[in-house]
């Protein structure tokens, strides 16, 4: 049964911030008008996208602003995306060179519509990032190229320092929040990842409607499929007609998660406001 998609506005305190002002803001926002590259924080309406940009990082968007897919939680535009532009991986290396970041994360939406779903891509951008920017410390977060294991192979051969493919959910509700990626199809592709003998990462959302004990037995899929890294964060409806949210969680019940994931994985952040490329370098630190 599909879920009554609905939108709640009110926020509990917790869940609101100010916006953020500065010299490295306003740094970012003139060097992504420069260099025209979209980012995921625009595109899928993150909530902590001047809080990034104050601090100087960001996640990057690769492979345009349209989606082959449309999830009931996200933001991003579903439609039919343009041609890829063999030229963004030095747009890429321009943009970092120019914000003198020291660790990039480089997403995409799905594109479905390429023979390689846009694998190559990932790989291109990783290659010219460690012949133009050596040094920075890169992080790919990627679709689940339809858990086809050769393309898959083409990024795990560019050898990012993390790999990142989000499970979004627990397993039960997954049919209704994701389109056509699958709880176990995404569990294979984080397994394959750390086969591979790469870092891997991923992240998910409550206040969908799961329940703890879902909440904890994902916590032994993920660690079970190689995962070292987790992000856990609040859910909010981007806009009208999206998943609603069922709850909002405390900050006492996110203490609670981020105590009990720890028991699970290597590095943990957990929280309200909480993203999968929120604070990513920070992350990578303490791994």
């Amino acid at each position: 049964m599909s879920p009554v998609l609905s939108w709640r506005p009110r926020l509990p305190r917790h869940l609101t911030r100010a916006v953020p002002q500065g010299e490295a803001l306003a740094a970012v926002q003139n060097a992504l008008a420069e260099a025209a590259f979209p980012t995921v924080c625009r595109e899928a309406r993150c909530p902590n996208r001047t809080d990034c940009w104050a601090r100087g990082t960001l996640a990057f968007q690769i492979l345009g602003d349209v989606c082959t897919r449309r999830c009931a939680f996200c933001a991003e535009k579903t439609g039919r995306p343009g041609a890829v532009d063999p030229a963004e991986p030095a747009k890429l290396v321009r943009a970092v060179q120019k914000l003198a970041l020291k660790h990039v994360v480089i997403t995409s939406p799905a594109r479905d519509d390429l023979d390689d779903q846009g694998a190559g891509q990932f790989a291109a951008c990783v290659d010219a990032l460690r012949s133009g920017a050596p040094g920075v410390t890169v992080e790919v977060l990627t679709p689940d190229f339809q858990g086809r294991a050769d393309l898959l192979e083409r990024v795990f051969r560019s050898a990012p320092d993390v790999f990142n493919h989000n499970v979004e959910t627990v397993e039960r509700l997954s049919p209704r929040v994701r389109a056509r990626a699958t709880h176990r199809g995404s569990l294979a592709v984080l397994a394959a990842a750390a086969r591979a003998g790469l870092r891997v990462k991923s992240g998910f959302m409550v206040g969908l409607g799961e329940t703890e004990g879902e909440l904890i037995a994902l916590f032994g899929q993920l660690r079970g499929a190689g995962v070292r890294m987790l992000t856990v964060g609040q859910y909010l409806p981007p806009g009208p007609g999206f998943y609603p949210v069922d709850r909002f969680y405390t900050p006492d019940e996110f203490r609670a998660l981020g105590r009990r994931a720890k028991e699970y994985f290597e590095n943990v952040s957990v929280g309200p406001l909480v993203r999968s490329s929120y604070h990513a370098d920070e992350l990578l630190e303490t791994a």
